[in-house]
């Protein structure tokens, strides 16, 4: 499908539309001020803040053209085909919608049980900052519930019926695969460290502990969970049930939005505070969703997006401070 032809395409049109019109609404709610607990942020002005998202979309979407050209010579991948046939994808599809709900709600009431905040796929004070850091405590119980809930266990549901490379967990062509995850980290942490620098005022020490320990706590914690859930299981079920790339991509980005209902800064005190919580979730995370997904139709790979858009850059070169915070490491 050409740029042109795609750009007017009806699913386009409408995302465009929900798009601005999730704008607007928060624009109107806010009154010129985001409530949220963000403190990498609070400097900003409201309408640096309101265009933030916008602008990262629109870096995607250049982000998407490099994958593109990177893998343009490449055989396509029939993903479609690594799904069971229509039926079958869409009962799979509603039951592993039904268990990641189920999934988040236990989320939301194990973590104030336990004395923490409720848990989401992202750990309170993650790439923004919080006012009141995590305890080591709390950071272990998050990593493991999300590992276990949202990685462990379906992919040992899924792998008894299907095959690594029906879950998009092997490569088809590796230095390919290699190429874009070195492209796409090394695009992605110029883009990180422009907007949070904070890694680059850590001691030589410091980064030498945190960096690892953020490595290894986001991938257990939300990449992986994020990886096997959505990319490994959904995808392909997307597209087998809707048949479009487009309407797979944006039902990916969907899904990681929804993933993060309840973010370490949201509010839900009243109902403006409820709206502007979930609007700005879905303005955040849809538009990584979306590239997650597409480098994953683009590659046949899953890994892919994990170690270039998720693992690292982000989670490495913008929270290894908040993990130093989280530890006290000096």
């Amino acid at each position: 499908m050409s740029a042109a032809k795609w750009l007017r395409s009806p699913l386009v049109l409408i995302a465009v539309t929900v798009w601005i019109g999730l704008n607007l609404a928060a624009i109107q709610l806010a009154g010129g001020y985001l409530p949220f607990d963000r403190p990498a942020m609070a400097a900003q002005p409201f309408a640096a803040q309101m265009a933030l998202p916008t602008l990262g979309l629109i870096e995607i979407f250049l982000l998407m053209a490099v994958v593109w050209i990177l893998t343009r010579k490449r055989k396509p991948v029939d993903m479609a085909a690594r799904a069971p046939d229509r039926g079958r994808a869409g009962l799979e599809t509603l039951a592993v919608l039904a268990y990641a709900a189920l999934g988040q709600v236990g989320g939301w009431v194990l973590g104030p049980a336990l004395g923490y905040r409720p848990f989401s796929f992202h750990l309170a004070g993650t790439l923004v900052g919080c006012s009141v850091p995590a305890s080591p405590g709390e950071l272990m119980t998050w990593m493991t519930y999300n590992f276990l809930v949202f990685a462990v266990v379906p992919y040992l549901w899924f792998r008894r019926r299907y095959s690594a490379e029906q879950l998009n967990l092997t490569s088809q062509n590796r230095w390919g695969d290699v190429l874009v995850i070195l492209v796409v980290t090394l695009i992605e942490t110029a883009v990180e460290l422009g907007a949070f620098p904070g890694i680059l005022e850590m001691t030589p020490s410091q980064l030498a502990v945190a960096a690892p320990l953020a490595f290894v706590t986001f991938f257990l914690g939300t990449v992986l969970p994020t990886m096997v859930l959505i990319y490994a299981i959904l995808i392909p079920r997307y597209l087998k049930l809707t048949g479009s790339v487009t309407g797979t991509v944006i039902l990916g980005g969907l899904t990681y939005a929804v993933m993060h209902l309840v973010e370490g800064w949201s509010l839900f005190g009243s109902p403006r505070d409820t709206a502007l919580s979930l609007i700005f979730v879905f303005l955040t995370y849809t538009g990584p969703g979306m590239f997650k997904t597409f480098v994953t139709l683009r590659t046949g790979n899953a890994w892919v997006h994990a170690l270039g858009y998720h693992a690292i850059a982000p989670h490495v070169v913008v929270d290894a401070p908040m993990i130093a915070k989280v530890f006290g490491i000096r």
